[in-house]
């Protein structure tokens, strides 16, 4: 008797995605960056709720994205630029990896550290001129030039991160902006660094001698295009690891809850400039090596503009931001030259639509709409269901387990009985006696209590031992601490309690 295999039949909308076969619904080994903990590819092995076939699906798509658009950033300029023999193109791209190197830097500063700091380009330009100037008087090596340079911003960099000790935010910003002005006035006024002839010129060139133009063009995108990915390996390095963490728990205006852990959120951000105020000296000492010399338009106020645009269009605290926003404005800007002063004004329109209509520049857009799409469901929801347990037909289709629809109607119903248990009487009696042998009302609110979600629960925290008492609420996560819900403070233990009895019972009522 032969036995044929049962048939199927697809219910529902199959995945349109592709998805990589696998087996077994366990989570898969991931690669790591080397001397990181950080995961290469994060991915998962499941079975497809649809048809229950195997395979694999990506938790983490990003590291996908950056291969993406790495391997069009090496391979489409050159290409384009060959094949239409355009050497402004070439010329752009280079311009462009070197920029988004020094913006990748300017990121950790402004969005790791959260130190607003408008100095870069002082950094970078001192950096270029200190190596211009030893290769050209004592024929310092291009690669010279790189060491120099990296030296001359971390002291650089020192200089500047010790105001930022005692200010912050704005006065710090016009500091900054001023050290940037003495800079190019004082390169414009000193003899030694070519103010009679507008810059210094004729330093050495990473460049073998022979190259033909086009030759010369594509090795200089390759080299700065490695400087970028130089760069990118290192914001991914301090952002990534300890130093980011560190600063990341201490945002603005949250200092003191960190400093309170145990970090020392003064010597983080410290390192922090330190470290990429030594990277934008080597960037800048390789400019210098790139151009070939230093001119004090590195130091115009027009240049630091052209770069805050490409952070704010970009978005502020992600490398991506960085990358796009300037490739987005360095096309503008140098391939659009026949539209004159207009490119300029379409810089700054698309600043202003970025300012005025997202919240965290181009990248922050999409998780801008999600936030919007699931605050007009929830209104949609509200406007379908009463307040309580009762939910739509709409929720109920996304809720994987439908017992919760049953727990929610029990809830609601359960609360509707127990508000009728909130009397003086059974008040009064808590305040007696908050502990031990209580009224069938009071026992039933009290296990009800006992018993609800962690996630804002009210809680005692101990100021004094059996002198000091305070209310807080738990948050429910794990590292996020709870908050303190008043100002108020209790003598004893009795009295501590009777407070979270009454506030529990307040929310009972209000729900």
């Amino acid at each position: 008797m032969s036995t044929s295999p049962a048939r199927k039949y697809l219910v529902g909308a199959r995945h349109w995605r592709p998805r990589w076969l696998g087996h077994g619904a366990q989570l898969w080994v991931r690669w790591r960056y080397p001397l990181t903990r950080r995961t290469v590819l994060s991915s998962q092995g499941r079975f497809n709720a649809k048809d229950l076939s195997r395979e694999i699906k990506v938790l983490d798509k990003r590291p996908l994205w950056w291969l993406l658009g790495l391997s069009l950033l090496a391979v489409l300029p050159p290409v384009a630029g060959v094949a239409l023999d355009s050497s402004s193109l070439l010329s752009a791209a280079a311009i462009f990896a070197l920029y988004a190197a020094i913006n990748l830097m300017w990121m950790l500063v402004i969005g790791t550290a959260g130190i607003f700091s408008l100095a870069t380009l002082a950094i970078v330009g001192m950096a270029a001129y200190a190596g211009s100037w030893l290769s050209i008087e004592y024929a310092l090596p291009w690669w010279g030039m790189v060491g120099v340079g990296s030296a001359t911003g971390l002291v650089f960099g020192l200089l500047i991160a010790l105001p930022a000790m005692r200010l912050e935010g704005f006065y710090y910003a016009l500091l900054t902006l001023g050290m940037v002005e003495l800079c190019r006035v004082s390169v414009v006024q000193s003899k030694a660094l070519g103010s009679a002839t507008g810059g210094l010129f004729g330093a050495d060139s990473y460049l073998p001698d022979g190259l033909g133009s086009n030759e010369a063009l594509l090795a200089s995108y390759a080299a700065c295009f490695v400087v970028m990915l130089l760069a990118l390996a290192l914001y991914r390095a301090v952002n990534g690891q300890r130093l980011g963490r560190l600063l990341r728990s201490a945002p603005e205006k949250h200092e003191a809850f960190a400093q309170a852990c145990g970090v020392n959120v003064q010597r983080a951000r410290l390192q922090v400039f330190l470290i990429s105020s030594a990277a934008l000296g080597a960037i800048g000492g390789f400019y210098g090596a790139h151009f070939q010399g230093a001119s004090p338009s590195l130091f115009g106020i027009d240049n630091l503009l052209l770069m805050l645009a490409m952070i704010v269009i970009g978005g502020l605290g992600t490398a991506q931001g960085a990358v796009v926003g300037t490739l987005i404005v360095v096309v503008i800007d140098k391939l659009l030259v026949d539209w004159g002063p207009w490119r300029m004004v379409l810089i700054g329109g698309l600043m202003l639509a970025t300012v005025l209509f997202t919240q965290a520049g181009l990248f922050g857009i999409r998780a801008q709409f999600i936030a919007w799409r699931e605050k007009k469901k929830s209104e949609a929801r509200a406007a379908r269901t009463k307040a309580g347990g009762e939910v739509s037909p709409e929720e109920a289709i996304e809720m994987p387990d439908k017992n919760a629809i049953a727990l929610r109607r029990h809830d609601e119903r359960l609360r509707d009985e127990l508000k009728t248990l909130v009397t003086p009487e059974v008040l009064a009696e808590h305040a007696r006696h908050p502990w031990g042998q209580h009224s069938e009302a009071l026992t039933r609110l009290l296990h009800y209590f006992r018993f609800t979600a962690i996630t804002d629960k009210y809680a005692l925290l101990v100021d004094k031992p059996f002198q000091q008492y305070r209310l807080i609420a738990l948050s429910g996560q794990r590292g996020v601490p709870p908050r303190s819900v008043d100002d108020k403070t209790y003598d004893t233990l009795a009295q501590a309690t009777h407070a979270v009895f009454l506030k529990r019972c307040q929310d009972l009522l209000e729900s």
